[in-house]
């Protein structure tokens, strides 16, 4: 099994897998069904946005929340929809404000972004990827706004233990061992393997240095949407429908 993390290396994969049809290959993140000796695994990280949702929507005091994203595609995507579906569950009437950096690794822009956001009213921000950092940086100038994050290291940096309520991240353990699974019964491509909370795939933790700012009543909606997830593999059928 040969494993390249990163979308960018589709067609690379796909060009060596018919030339070795005996190995398998996997890449990800990538929701495509690639041909028999090629897996892909994808993060179904609207179940992680739709966490952090209900704490922003139930945390904010101004009734705005931010979100800034790298790009409007894949795995982030999800995030934010399920992050927009989060905030709406318990809290319809509060505004998201959302904007793109166009870049996994801008952290200056991801800054600017959030700046703008926070200037406008937002008091608990998110966002995901790699330049998510300049966008917590910006709100640990904040005297009063709050984070909610998608990288459990988010809850150790300084600027983290300070802002950041909870946070998810993504273990991809689970899908090396479901791929070493699927080939010992001899699958040897052909699926996209999913991740999820129900499979494991997915971690989420509370910042123990906040634990006063998140009531037992939010607790309780927050837990009992993590719980849903972990039950059953259905997730929210509805993200993609979530128009900006």
């Amino acid at each position: 099994l040969i494993i390249a993390h990163g979308a960018q290396y589709k067609n690379m994969i796909l060009e060596i897998a018919e030339e070795y049809p005996d190995v398998s290959f996997a890449f990800g993140t990538s929701s495509e069904i690639g041909p028999e000796n090629v897996f892909t695994y994808m993060p179904e990280s609207e179940e992680t946005g739709y966490l952090n949702g209900i704490l922003a929507g139930s945390l904010t005091k101004s009734n705005i929340v931010g979100l800034v994203g790298p790009v409007d595609s894949g795995d982030a995507a999800r995030y934010n929809r399920g992050f927009v579906l989060g905030v709406q569950s318990v809290n319809p009437d509060a505004k998201i404000l959302v904007a793109h950096t166009g870049s996994f690794s801008d952290y200056v822009k991801s800054s600017e972004l959030a700046t703008l956001q926070l200037g406008n009213g937002a008091d608990v921000v998110t966002g995901s990827s790699q330049q998510a950092i300049g966008a917590l940086r910006a709100t640990a100038e904040s005297p009063t706004a709050l984070w909610v994050g998608q990288d459990l290291a988010q809850l150790t940096t300084a600027e983290g233990q300070a802002k950041c309520v909870a946070a998810s991240s993504y273990n991809y353990g689970a899908v090396v061992i479901e791929l070493v699974e699927k080939l010992e019964n001899g699958i040897k491509g052909g699926e996209c393997i999913p991740m999820n909370f129900n499979n494991g795939g997915f971690i989420f933790e509370y910042n123990p240095a906040l634990e006063s700012v998140v009531t037992p009543e939010i607790k309780a909606k927050v837990d009992e949407a993590l719980n849903g997830f972990i039950a059953s593999s259905d997730g929210l059928a509805d993200w993609a429908d979530v128009d900006y």
